[in-house]
């Protein structure tokens, strides 16, 4: 094979293979990145491996991405150095190399003065580019501001495309109930006051429907929830009814509700902006069928900054989980808000909470449970990528329900967006489950002015 100057494989084939150097965020966020650009060849930056030694310690995600990535580097290089061409990374796939620093070329030397990680790792990218001829080379990032330096100084850069859902999906998936019209009232008739609630999908459409299909049917001034259950092969009234205090106050809620409290039903995801209801409603779920479950688990991510963790608070582990945990304890009093304190449902929420069947915690503490008999809550769900949503549902044992909240336009990760985070991977994957339902709720209904500001600010 031929080879360029002073670098990878130039041709294979008839083809010269395309070169992309990786930004650390790019394995931070998804550890086997390498294996997914096909038979191209990557540049790691030296810069890059100093980065992920930082990450390496601790048991968050991202030091399980850094030592994963870490740990497959090491086994491609079992008794060989990367030398001028890399490695192969997999039969079918191209070659990896780590790049030693390399300084800004003399005309611009001058544009960055800082010398940080970012700066190392686009000066590599350059020297890179410039010491393959006709070869396509571009650097791969997640950070927007790397992005436009990189553009500043007129290097070919992309963000990292694989693990991005389709923006027409997106859309698909915030409409994904169908309203009928032109349903034979006869039928409508059967399905919200016959013996059994439920008529033949063939009365409202012309293909069998996929599992958990939500429809709104038309009947008169009034309108008729229902949703297409493919166990029974047919489409079943969506009823409504309150869980623990908590009523639904539009059409969207109660499916929600409906979906949360089905126990065939083993994973639901809910988005919607802020004041929709997402978490009062699965957390009233849950508290609602708490007979049915050893355990109710409500987490959400912790969100800080950098690379600090939790135990970087000041204080006991009590008083650092408090800023994380009190948004879910305030959806916890608006539902204990509902009864006398003196009511058995009100003690009945002190009980558990005391003896830890309700359990409200940062998912950093949750990791590594085995999670059987759980209802399982996560809030804030799009603060996740779509490997970590693979985790926490891989770990559900026998008899767990798992229920995902959150707003997609509402993202405090600074490498994920509306197009890559774990809760729209979530719903783009596993559409047409028969375990699985979304739903989108579109209302706010905290209070006339959040609905205002949350669409017009």
């Amino acid at each position: 094979m031929a080879r360029y100057t002073k670098g990878l494989v130039a041709v294979r084939g008839n083809r010269k293979p395309k070169i992309f150097v990786l930004d650390t965020n790019i394995i931070l966020h998804d550890y086997k990145a390498i294996r997914k650009f096909k038979d191209n060849d990557l540049v790691i930056p030296i810069a890059v491996i100093e980065e992920l030694d930082k990450f390496k310690k601790g048991n968050d995600q991202l030091a399980y991405n850094a030592r994963g990535f870490m740990r497959d580097i090491d086994r491609i290089t079992e008794g060989r150095s990367f030398g001028q061409n890399g490695v192969p990374i997999a039969k079918g796939l191209g070659n990896i190399k780590i790049e030693p620093n390399h300084p800004f070329p003399e005309e611009m030397k001058d544009l960055f003065f800082d010398d940080i990680p970012d700066h190392r790792i686009l000066s590599t990218a350059i020297w890179v580019r410039d010491n393959n001829p006709g070869r396509f080379v571009a650097l791969v990032t997640k950070d927007i501001n790397l992005r436009m330096k990189s553009k500043a100084a007129g290097m070919e850069v992309q963000d990292y495309m694989t693990d991005r859902v389709e923006e027409e999906k997106i859309e698909n998936s915030n409409k994904e109930v169908q309203i009928l019209d032109d349903v034979d009232p006869q039928d409508i008739q059967e399905l919200v006051y016959g013996p059994e609630t439920s008529v033949s999908w063939e009365a409202l459409s012309r293909k069998r429907p996929r599992p958990n299909q939500l429809y709104k049917i038309r009947n008169g001034s009034d309108m008729v929830c229902a949703r297409f259950d493919e166990d029974l092969g047919k489409v079943v009234l969506v009823k409504n009814k309150s869980v623990y205090g908590i009523r639904p106050k539009n059409d969207e809620q109660r499916f929600a509700i409906d979906a949360c409290t089905n126990p065939n039903i083993k994973l639901v995801s809910m988005t919607g902006g802020a004041g929709t209801g997402k978490t009062l409603i699965a957390l009233a779920s849950a508290l609602e069928q708490a007979r049915d479950y050893d355990q109710i688990i409500l987490t959400r991510p912790t969100v800080v900054l950098g690379n600090q963790e939790i135990g970087f608070l000041p204080g006991d582990q009590k008083t650092k989980m408090s800023p994380f945990v009190q948004p879910l304890m305030d959806n916890l009093n608006v539902i204990r808000g509902q009864f006398r304190s003196t009511s058995k449902e009100a003690m009945k929420i002190d009980a558990m909470l005391k003896e830890e069947k309700l359990l409200i915690s940062p998912l950093a503490y949750i990791r590594g449970r085995s999670l059987g008999n759980v209802y399982f809550i996560c809030d804030e769900a799009q603060n996740l990528t779509p490997n970590e949503v693979k985790t926490i549902i891989t770990r559900a044992g026998e008899g767990t329900k798992m229920v995902f909240t959150g707003d997609i336009f509402q993202i405090d990760q600074p490498y994920l967006d509306q197009w890559s985070n774990g809760l729209t991977h979530l719903g783009e994957k596993m559409d047409g489950q028969k375990l699985f339902e979304h739903i989108f709720l579109r209302i706010g209904e905290r209070s006339e002015l959040s609905d205002i500001a949350s669409k017009l600010l």
